[in-house]
């Protein structure tokens, strides 16, 4: 037990100290920098060749979505998330100690050229990310937690860090296994996130791209603006176009749809009129009994 009580310890104060080399001394790996420059530069796309000319350039919401941005991927891991993390992996391993074993690693590409260790863990995380996504909207409870993401009135770069804390548990938790079965390292990580990073920004941008041809392998602007729809097809009642980074795998599972241009369409969810529109209220309606109103089926058009 003492054990976990020094990794909780030291996951506080070691994020803390990382976090203030991370903003006092830039550098070319620099998670902090690097996602501010990945933000002002899609802002100033959007900026310089709006899609939907007519929206302001402080869009309804962005405020919120910029406190997202610093919550989800800062504090959050400095109040808790990196203790509760780095406390599973130390469970993980001392399960697998009980078992005789010092990893899980299955298949070791580290002798595969750089590119190619790049190119298999971006393709692997984002099929992972296409399914977990695909289940935040056809399971109930989660779908709870995934309706602030679409709680989004006006599309911007921004939009996309608006996500519930528990996502990001979800997400890891389902990805580690896989990951660390193909023993990548954090070097690698750190590229293929901050490439899915902008990719985000990108189609949640108000931008009208949908990149020709490569529009059928990676996710765009004019695909991924119908997944945030309000209104939803009879055929298709838990949503459309899943993918996070790549549009391939709702092109090969039928998800796809892309029935026009969706410029002006609504956004949002059936009753989002009574979903909170502020942070502290947003963050707590999944835990409460008491909402506004309930959405206990898996079906979003209820």
């Amino acid at each position: 037990m003492e054990k976990y009580v020094n990794i909780i310890a030291n996951s506080f104060t070691g994020y803390f100290n990382y976090l203030v080399q991370e903003i006092t001394n830039p550098s070319w790996n620099s998670y902090f920098y690097w996602l501010i420059g990945l933000s002002v530069l899609v802002w100033l796309l959007e900026i310089i060749i709006p899609w939907r000319s007519s929206q302001n350039l402080f869009r309804k919401g962005f405020w919120l979505d910029s406190f997202y941005i610093l919550f989800n991927f800062f504090l959050f891991s400095l109040i808790g998330y990196n203790a509760i993390s780095n406390v599973g992996v130390e469970l993980f391993n001392d399960f697998l100690g009980l078992l005789g074993m010092e990893n899980i690693v299955a298949f070791h590409i580290q002798n595969f050229p750089g590119w190619a260790q790049l190119l298999l863990m971006f393709v692997i995380a984002d099929f992972i990310q296409w399914n977990v996504h695909r289940q935040l909207h056809r399971q109930p409870w989660l779908w709870e937690f995934h309706k602030i993401h679409h709680s989004v009135k006006e599309m911007g770069f921004a939009a996309q860090f608006r996500f519930h804390f528990m996502e990001t548990i979800i997400y890891k938790t389902v990805q580690y296994l896989p990951l660390a079965i193909i023993g990548f390292g954090i070097k690698e990580f750190f590229v293929v996130h901050m490439l899915a990073v902008f990719i985000g920004h990108l189609n949640h941008a108000n931008l009208g791209w949908n990149y020709g041809i490569f529009g059928y392998i990676f996710n765009n602007p004019k695909m991924h603006i119908w997944h945030h729809s309000r209104d939803l097809p009879k055929e298709r009642p838990y949503g459309m176009n899943y993918g996070l980074s790549l549009s391939i795998w709702d092109y090969l599972f039928g998800t796809a749809y892309i029935p026009q241009n969706g410029k002006n369409i609504r956004l949002g969810f059936k009753g989002d009129e009574a979903f909170p529109e502020d942070f502290k209220n947003q963050i707590a309606f999944p835990f409460r009994k008491d909402k506004d109103f309930k959405n206990n089926t898996s079906k979003r058009t209820k």
